[in-house]
């Protein structure tokens, strides 16, 4: 966050800004125009905000799942500590804010490694060794300490104190903090003639700082088990920048790190942040020369070693592996992303991954056909579940997802494969049966017609059939042939099941595409002899069935079902009905 505000204040009003031959005069004046710059974008930063809030762009924290937060936390870690190793190591290194930034960043460290501060690094290296060690004995001891040992304040205080006694800014050349000024500026109005200097990168800062924001409150909801109301931190956010951009302020919001100390040390209510907030007060009204001599090196360290927490989540990687390979696509997509394309770009690639993870779900969703569970009304996939059994004359076919533009064909598609029947064959087959069928009849209508018409009987018409004279009539000749014409009268094999199920347990919603192919499924299963039943449809896929005019004469309600029991209860005693007729007829 600091980094792309930074970046923009130094793009508007470059070191060369103010031309003159005293260089303190400059420097002041660069640093005068830069802070109405910040000013400028955190006003605009707060409006967005509070605009985004008013109109519940909250909601996008739908889409940002869990495997996207921790990619991208993990990410704006490295980030964090990369923007500190030029303290750690007391190398003069600029900022940036542009895809491969951070790539830029280790290769200009690395290129001047040998430039580092001896004192810099020493000091470095003492305060992260304590830091860490001292964090350790926390984690472990924690149920009999009375309290996690504030190491961070320890350290802060005795370094301060020894770069002080020791003088180490002038001995050695370690960076220190410096003049700290004191007291508040009297609020004024930010300079809103920058608006369209600064508009697009104060949306892309609202954006990025809310997505931090609400990043790490998801983060510790999850851990302390509590919610958070996405569109009121948004509101809190913007109200914070817009209040703050009067008084010079900073764009704001979450501190990873920061956090991360007063949560490790057992502040975890808004009375923390509120000590914590009066301390910095004092410290900017009355104590701030107290800290002048402070080495930069010790907040780096402070800072890296309470981001400790954040690299295990790394070990995310593997536990995703063994559970979801979607989501551990979504964790190393976002986080490679963010590394590479810094973190506005990199959050709006890990979003559309994101969702583009979930089109690929639902488009290619599991499909599956069920059998009954050994003497029960429980129906389970036949290749996953071995006590279960197909119902005899009756197929059962479950989707995992909606059915919709993107998925229809594939979903008629994999339901004939299931059924174990090359479907499109069969009814080709039929097809031409039939056509075979009617040309035989037509030429022996038109053989019919020609005796007719060298014959003076009238409209009757003798002809032998096993030998035996059988009088007829043009009109009864085609009863000969059954209408409809059946396979088994076309010399076809008739299939093994007579009923298809459609289990729409799942199906959250079907599009006008997904009604059509659904229909096209009704009557060719129709085609071959097998009614297809609906069950467990919810009201919504009812209502859009109804209004699409998908019910007919032929496909009426009567053929949905409120759970596959009560389908395959209905059909198999239907069909011993219509068995034990045929047998008596016979």
């Amino acid at each position: 966050m600091s980094i792309m505000v930074g970046s923009v204040a130094e793009s508007l009003v470059p070191t060369e800004f103010v031309q003159g031959n005293d260089t303190i005069i400059n420097m002041d004046a660069r640093d005068e125009a830069r802070v109405e710059v910040v000013a400028t974008l955190t006003l605009f930063v707060g409006i967005f905000q509070i605009i985004l809030g008013l109109v519940q762009f909250g909601f996008v924290v739908t889409y940002l799942s869990e495997p996207l937060v921790r990619g991208y936390t993990t990410a704006a870690t490295i980030h964090v500590t990369v923007s500190q190793l030029k303290h750690i190591f007391g190398l003069p290194l600029s900022e940036r804010s542009q895809p491969l930034s951070l790539i830029y960043s280790l290769i200009s460290l690395f290129r001047r490694i040998h430039n580092t501060n001896i004192g810099t690094l020493v000091v470095s290296t003492i305060a992260l060794l304590c830091l860490f060690a001292v964090k350790e004995v926390n984690q472990k001891w924690q149920s009999k300490l009375p309290m996690p040992i504030p190491i961070e304040l320890v350290v802060l205080v005795i370094s301060t104190g020894l770069s002080y006694g020791i003088n180490l800014h002038e001995q050695y050349g370690v960076g220190i903090v410096g003049n700290i000024p004191t007291g508040l500026l009297a609020p004024t109005v930010p300079k809103t003639d920058l608006f369209f200097q600064v508009v697009g990168n104060a949306f892309a800062i609202a954006v990025v700082g809310y997505t931090i924001t609400i990043s790490l409150a998801k983060m510790f909801a999850i851990k302390h088990g509590y919610k958070v109301d996405s569109n009121q931190e948004l509101i809190a956010l913007g109200l914070s920048n817009l209040t703050g951009s009067f008084f010079h302020c900073f764009a704001v919001t979450s501190s990873m790190s920061r956090s991360l100390v007063q949560e490790s040390t057992g502040g975890n209510t808004q009375i923390a942040g509120s000590v914590s907030s009066l301390i910095t007060l004092v410290i900017i009204l009355k104590a701030g020369e107290l800290f002048t001599a402070l080495p930069k090196a010790i907040l780096s360290a402070i800072v890296i070693a309470n981001l400790k927490e954040m690299y295990k989540q790394f070990m995310d990687i593997p536990a995703l592996w063994r559970t979801n390979k979607y989501d551990l696509l979504i964790w190393i997509v976002t986080f490679l992303s963010t590394i590479c394309l810094n973190l506005d770009i990199g959050l709006g690639v890990s979003v559309i991954f994101g969702l583009l993870t979930i089109t690929f779900r639902t488009q290619l969703p599991q499909y599956s056909v069920l059998g009954q569970v050994f003497d029960t009304d429980i129906y389970r996939d036949i290749c996953q579940n071995t006590m279960t059994k197909e119902v005899d004359g009756i197929k059962i076919f479950r989707t995992s997802s909606a059915i919709y533009f993107a998925n229809a064909e594939l979903y008629a598609q994999t339901l004939k494969a299931k059924v174990g029947v090359n479907i499109d064959l069969l009814i080709e087959k039929k097809k031409k049966a039939v056509m075979k069928r009617k040309r035989g009849l037509q030429k022996v209508i038109t053989l019919a017609q020609r005796i007719l018409s060298n014959t003076k009987k009238g409209s009757g018409l003798e002809f032998l059939m096993n030998k035996e004279a059988i009088v007829g009539s043009l009109q009864t000749l085609s009863e000969t042939i059954p209408n409809p014409p059946t396979l088994q009268s076309l010399g076809l094999e008739r299939l093994s099941f007579h009923s298809l199920i459609l289990d729409f347990a799942a199906v959250c919603f079907i599009d006008t595409v997904g009604i059509k192919m659904l229909k096209i499924i009704f009557e060719e299963f129709k085609d071959i002899e097998v009614d297809v039943y609906l069950v467990n449809c919810p009201g919504s896929i009812l209502r859009q069935l109804q209004s699409s005019r998908f019910f007919n004469e032929t496909f009426t309600p009567a053929l949905i079902f409120p759970t596959i029991h009560d389908a395959v209860s209905y059909l198999s005693q239907t069909h011993e009905s219509s068995s034990l007729q045929e047998v008596t007829a016979i």
